[in-house]
């Protein structure tokens, strides 16, 4: 549940980059040392796992809990207006101090996942945070208890209307609420339950090892060699990773089938209409509205991935593709290594070029020990924005290799953390954006640092290699995501009718693939497991479509920018400042923009249609 005091979003790892499913590699950008690239500096929350100032936040924040349960419990319906309006701000000061530990732990883990040590004390402030939370339970529980009509008047007191956003998002749940006993036990056996199987998952995929040509390496090495210019060296790569992921497909089944019952478990008991409806609901989105996102999409799938995938296999001369030549760079035009210091130099010039104000924002990134660059051994796969507490400040992930597909990334995760910034002034409660919403930043960030680098570039065939390899990730980020929603859709579904062998997971991933890539591509065997290490469908399942959502979203919006709209910098801001205290045909409406609309997906749809028209011109 959103904004509910069990649920701890900055404790959660949130996004990872547009390519779900990108594992971490652990070799540098060629040419640089891993060494020579900034690391993170987490002292902004603390500064060590021995910092004594832990123990102390958590037991200032237990002692809290429980006078705030002594002191509330059972009287809600009986306080007045202000009198509610002050319970909201202190249950939310305790909340921020569980937020911030959570956190910490969280970016430790996903600094080193393999370190046993940090394993061990994530898992413990885990069960701390659980364990504080069950005596805060009971708010939000009563506050979805509270006559409409009562609320109604006591949302009269002006200091009680500033909480309006947050009840609105909290008593949208109310139909699927539980009794408190209920919730207490899922909510102390969430520890054992769910988490564990994550837990598991991240752990096994930075143990794995995949060896190639006589040397043992991580999965995300492997994985990184599918966009290798040398076509032998990209086949040894997918059929390694295959076998590897083969030989523990049983486990990763296992851990799928587990999580997918215990989802269904909740949900019934919730009384959600189908597995993806409390996603939605969390996202602030109609299911109408994703389903007409997805219909859109897979419709257009003819249009988009199968007409460029057939053009770049001509450009290859090739007749058909294999699944690892779907990351390849273009013949004769090898992606140039791009240091880290120039790749701050684009992606700052992109978004100083847009408003001073965020160019601002996103140099104090680039200038404080805010972003973990570097590949490295247990790291987390792909890249991401955590936003923290907005008493500290965001932290920002990456895997850097040099690649211009890793200025994209950057870009990407730059929008996140202005995106987060910029909201903090919400506070804890209300600057948290649904997730449909969370992907327009970054989204939008990316588009600008493209147009800047296309705009740039007077080579022909570096324009071609650079356009198209913004199709590519706008396809890895609408066709592939609804692709992914698409596969956890059906296994979701027949997980109903019992266990799925893992053969049957795979058979229902190729299917999926085979309808989105098109019948340009020939798949062998070993990649029927390739599902098993997208962390999506772990960590946040029907997570997916929100990357779709957002780029369409984004290609609408960047329409209305490069028309000249006026006041479009100010207004645009103002949406990112909104945070969570807005849904989204409030922040699309300055722009004459509604997602509702059955028109809406299409005009996200046609920006990638045209670029691909652009590069069969060329």
């Amino acid at each position: 549940m959103k904004h509910t005091a069990h649920s701890h979003r900055s404790s959660q790892l949130p996004a990872f980059a547009a390519e779900a499913g990108a594992v971490a590699a652990t070799s540098a950008a060629p040419g640089q040392e891993a060494s020579t690239l900034p690391r993170w500096d987490l002292s902004a929350l603390y500064n060590s796992m021995e910092d004594p100032a832990i123990k102390q936040d958590l037991a200032q924040a237990e002692q809290q809990a429980k006078e705030f349960a002594s002191r509330y419990q059972g009287k809600l319906a009986g306080l007045s207006g202000a009198e509610v309006a002050e319970a909201i701000h202190t249950c939310e000061a305790i909340e921020e101090i569980l937020g911030k530990a959570g956190s910490y732990a969280s970016l430790l883990f996903a600094a080193n996942s393999s370190d046993p040590e940090i394993s061990r004390f994530s898992q413990s402030i885990s069960e701390k945070l659980t364990d504080i939370s069950t005596h805060l339970l009971f708010f939000t529980l009563e506050l979805n208890r509270l006559d409409d009509a009562d609320l109604a008047q006591k949302m009269q007191d002006p200091a009680l209307a500033h909480w309006k956003p947050f009840l609105d998002d909290t008593r949208l749940f109310r139909p699927h609420q539980l009794s408190d006993e209920v919730e207490k036990v899922l909510l102390e056996k969430s520890v054992t339950g769910a988490q564990s199987w994550c837990r598991l998952f991240d752990e096994t995929i930075a143990a794995l090892r995949v060896t190639l040509d006589g040397k043992e390496m991580p999965v995300g090495d492997a994985l990184n060699r599918l966009s290798d210019s040398d076509r032998s060296v990209r086949e040894k790569a997918g059929k390694a990773v295959g076998k590897v992921f083969g030989e523990n497909v049983r486990l990763f089944a296992l851990i799928t089938n587990t999580l997918a019952k215990d989802k269904a478990i909740s949900d019934g008991l919730r009384h959600y209409a189908r597995p993806t409806s409390s996603r939605n609901l969390s996202n602030m989105v109609e299911d109408e509205v994703v389903d007409a996102l997805v219909s859109a999409v897979r419709e257009d799938y003819p249009r988009l991935a199968h007409r460029y995938y057939a053009l770049k296999a001509k450009w290859m001369g090739l007749d058909k593709l294999e699944h690892w030549d779907r990351n390849a760079p273009l013949p004769g035009c090898e992606d140039r290594k791009i240091p880290w210091d120039e790749a701050k130099q684009i992606v700052q010039k992109a978004y100083d070029g847009f408003d001073p104000r965020m160019g601002k924002v996103i140099n104090t990134f680039l200038t404080h020990p805010w972003i973990d660059v570097p590949p490295a051994p247990g790291k987390s796969p792909g890249a991401f924005a955590h936003p923290t507490v907005p008493s500290a400040h965001p932290f920002i992930l990456l895997n850097y290799h040099g690649r211009t597909r890793d200025v994209m990334t950057l870009a990407h995760e730059l929008g996140h953390g202005v995106h987060q910034v910029l909201a903090a002034k919400q506070g804890y409660f209300q600057s948290n954006t649904p997730l449909t919403l969370a992907e327009t930043a970054s989204v939008f960030g990316e588009m600008l640092t493209f147009q800047s680098l296309l705009d740039a570039e007077t080579d022909p065939a570096r324009k071609r290699t650079l356009l198209a390899g913004k199709v590519e990730d706008m396809l890895n980020t609408v066709v592939r995501q609804i692709a992914f929603y698409e596969f956890e859709t059906r296994v979701h579904d027949e997980r109903k009718s019992g266990e799925l062998l893992p053969e049957r997971i795979g058979e229902i991933w190729l299917q999926v693939q085979t309808e989105s890539l098109g019948p340009i591509f020939n798949f062998t065997p070993e990649y029927d497991v390739f599902w098993a290490y997208i962390p999506h469908f772990i960590h946040s399942p029907f997570y997916v479509y929100a990357y779709a959502f957002g780029d369409c979203l984004v290609n609408a919006l960047y329409g209305v920018f490069s028309e000249g709209a006026p006041g479009f910098q100010d207004k645009y801001i103002a949406m990112l400042e909104a945070g969570g205290t807005k849904r989204h045909k409030e922040l699309l409406a300055p722009f004459g923009l509604d997602a509702s609309d059955p028109g809406f997906w299409r005009k996200g749809l046609d920006v990638i249609s045209g670029f691909i028209d652009q590069l069969e011109q060329a």
